[in-house]
């Protein structure tokens, strides 16, 4: 819990302040708008890209079975392995005697099919390749390396689906995509096809039949097989080479191989055997080309298609690099979030046991008079509230209400209340930190409490809130904020965010001596302590933060009271909560820029800027920016992955989240019915807190510095009746 929004001091337009916008606000408003919206259509593009440009395929082995081949012409049937329908042709080729056209499928594959060229080109053997477009755009440059050892090409559709079950728009977006791949890598085109899942001519049914018919209206001429090596089961390099090896002594074949989808390395040493003993036999081998006796079935393509491959080879490979990044990042994000719940876990059970015995063991109470100080600007709805809850505590005090230049009766209304003790100043509006001081300035007693003028305490807060100053080392102590407007939805998210994360980073943050923010809604602080800090000071938008890691580096200590509870008035509306958290988010980013220095200083001033510090990067800055990626990459592997692993994984996170909320609560006092909006919360909540995050961060690269906001207020802060703390 932060500070609540104060009015702008208003400048001269020729004195703009520090951090003030040298722009005009529209366009840079327009900046940390569309950069997030940017990347985002970035992610979600590399996403579907990488998603189609890498879908798994089965390899050629989960083929379909041939059904009866019902529409097949006979000559098709009881033909050669080459079929040609083009241009209303109706022929089929066999490869000449004593002649072998080896084929591989399924590749290009980075670490297999150079292997295989290796030893093809050290036999002087041309091959033919059946190559997918995924694979293409994935591995470009072995395809090139391919071409350039004269080897043939052929097209093995994009994603190595079924044909017969694709339309035929979905038939020639395959091919298309293909074509614009193989551009793309290796400036060439085919026209020479095989069907995934094909086999020899035999074993065409009529859907094959309609399918190859299409492809042929489409000029492709299309390659089936004579000899099935079935070295995709890996029955051994003998068996490889006894099934390539043509049945028939003499007669011509066309041979299946594969390049990818598994282990090759026994296609490998099934090649080194098999092309030495089929030129002894006197075997020549060949491509489909010189099969038919033309000149080639591959060409090289014009300029403009050239350069529409090159694009859709290059996003693919951005595509790659990216989902490559953000998976690393996700693996990063995944480890702080979980290191951070177990961490959260095992300080807070330390520090609950801690503070236990502090208050079994506490010497002397504190029971000197206390100053407590009210900022307050257009509060008139909330005021005599807050005003009513500090003096019915049980502590004597002293109240003073800092009026900043309220237009609406603020200060008559306090007034009015004629409570003993309250002492209203008024003076001209010049912002909260300002009002702060002054309030300080005017204060009798040595320790100061300052709350918001939304904020509620219970008749203990103030109490229980100085007893940690029993230590004349500690300079400022942290109370227990809580939502007191709970009963809408927003608030319960609110509730459940107050409680499992900001009290029980406190908790761990105590017990590490680090405490980065006193909350503007409770809050103690030692006056001389503050005077050594400098005071409140107007160069952040989170004072609270700023005047915190101040006294840190000034050398005072930091304590969180659990047990001094505070009910705070939070956003009723998603514009209000985000106003509020993306000046919380921008200002936690400034206190801490500010006191970077702590991190090279010495004493208690160096262990705050060696521990509390980089904390604070980690899991409020860093940790928040990418954990949007474990929602995107959800949807993603929803959408394009293992279903259930993902579904698995992402209730996994949410149990962890759950586990920490029920102890939280538990440590807390708190009811666990709230928690029941939890899942919500980490689905709608939790995406808008990104995207403020997010905004704060590019308000901070902009260099704007934002304006004094008031956030709506509605008075309905109500006190619940529970138990204040619960001892464990």
């Amino acid at each position: 819990m932060r500070r609540r929004a104060h009015r702008p001091v208003r400048r001269s337009p020729a004195s703009p302040g520090p951090g003030r916008s040298r722009g005009p606000l529209p366009s840079r408003h327009r900046f940390r708008i569309a950069v997030p919206l940017v990347l985002l259509a970035f992610l979600v593009s590399v996403l579907l890209v990488e998603a189609y440009t890498t879908r798994g395929f089965a390899g050629d082995q989960a083929g379909r079975g041939g059904g009866p081949a019902a529409g097949v012409p006979r000559e098709v049937a009881e033909g050669g392995p080459i079929v040609d329908t083009t241009r209303d042709h109706l022929r089929t080729h066999r490869t000449p005697d004593r002649t072998v056209v080896l084929t591989f499928d399924d590749g290009p594959d980075p670490t297999w099919t150079p292997r295989i060229r290796a030893v093809l080109d050290h036999y002087g053997t041309p091959g033919t390749f059946f190559v997918t477009g995924q694979q293409v755009a994935r591995h470009p440059g072995v395809l090139r390396e391919l071409i350039r050892s004269g080897h043939e090409i052929g097209v093995h559709t994009f994603s190595h689906r079924d044909l017969t079950t694709q339309s035929a728009s979905e038939v020639d977006r395959e091919l298309a995509l293909t074509q614009l791949a193989l551009a793309g890598a290796g400036g060439i085109n085919s026209s020479l096809m095989r069907m995934p899942y094909s086999a020899t001519p035999a074993a065409l049914d009529g859907p094959a039949w309609s399918v190859a018919r299409h492809l042929g209206d489409q000029g492709y001429l299309l390659a089936f097989i004579d000899q099935d090596t079935n070295d995709w089961r890996r029955p051994g390099a003998r068996a490889i080479v006894e099934a390539a090896t043509p049945s028939t002594p003499g007669r011509g074949a066309v041979v299946l191989l594969h390049d990818a989808g598994g282990d090759r390395s026994q296609t490998v040493e099934a090649l080194k055997t098999l092309i030495p003993r089929l030129r002894a036999q006197g075997y020549r081998f060949t491509t489909f080309a010189d099969a038919l006796g033309t000149d080639r079935l591959t060409g090289p393509v014009d300029t403009a298609e050239l350069w529409r491959g090159r694009v859709f080879v290059a996003a693919v490979t951005v595509s790659r690099t990216a989902v490559s990044v953000a998976g690393v990042l996700l693996l990063v994000v995944g480890s702080l979030v979980l290191a951070r719940c177990v961490l959260l876990l095992v300080l807070a059970r330390h520090h609950a046991r801690r503070a236990r015995r502090s208050r079994t063991d506490r010497g002397r109470p504190v029971t000197r008079p206390v100053s407590v100080v009210v900022p307050a600007y257009n509060e008139r709805v909330c005021i005599a509230k807050t005003l009513r809850s500090l003096a019915a505590g049980d502590h004597p005090v002293e109240i003073i209400v800092v009026d900043d230049g309220s237009d609406d009766g603020t200060a008559d209304v306090a007034e009015s209340l004629a409570i003993e003790g309250v002492t209203v100043v008024r003076r001209p509006n010049g912002g909260k930190s300002a009002a702060l001081d002054t309030g300080i300035l005017r204060a009798s007693n040595d320790l100061v409490v300052m709350l918001d003028a939304d904020t509620v305490f219970a008749p203990s807060t103030v109490h229980r809130l100085v007893q940690p100053f029993a230590d004349p080392r500690v300079g400022a102590v942290a109370g227990n904020a809580k939502v007191g407007n709970r009963r809408r939805l927003l608030g319960r998210w609110q509730h459940i965010e107050y409680v499992m994360g900001f009290n029980l980073d406190r908790r761990a943050y105590d017990l590490l001596r680090c405490l980065p923010t006193i909350p503007g809604a409770v809050g103690a602080f030692r006056a001389t302590a503050l005077r050594d800090a400098g005071m409140m000071s107007g160069d952040t938008l989170a004072e609270d933060t700023d005047i915190t890691m101040a006294l840190h580096r000034a050398g005072w200590e930091v304590r969180y009271a659990e047990d001094a509870l505070a009910w705070t008035e939070a956003p009723a509306s998603l514009r209000e909560l985000w106003r509020q958290r993306y000046r919380w988010s921008y200002g936690t980013m400034q206190a801490a820029w500010k006191h970077r220095h702590a991190l090279f200083e010495r004493g208690h001033a160096g262990h705050f800027g060696r521990i509390g510090l980089p904390l604070l990067a980690v899991f409020q800055i860093f940790t928040p920016l990418l954990a949007p990626l474990i929602d995107i990459l959800t949807v993603y592997g929803l959408v394009f992955g293992n279903r259930l692993g993902t579904m698995l994984a992402w209730t996994g996170v949410l149990a962890v989240q759950a586990v920490c909320a029920v102890y939280a609560f538990h440590l807390d006092g708190e009811r666990l019915r709230p928690l029941w909006a939890l899942p919500l919360q980490q689905v709608v909540y939790r995406q808008l807190m990104y995207l403020v995050l997010v905004q704060a961060c590019l308000t901070a690269i902009n260099g704007y510095r934002l304006p004094w906001q008031r956030l709506k207020r509605s008075g309905d802060v109500m006190l619940p009746p529970q138990p204040s703390t619960r001892e464990l």
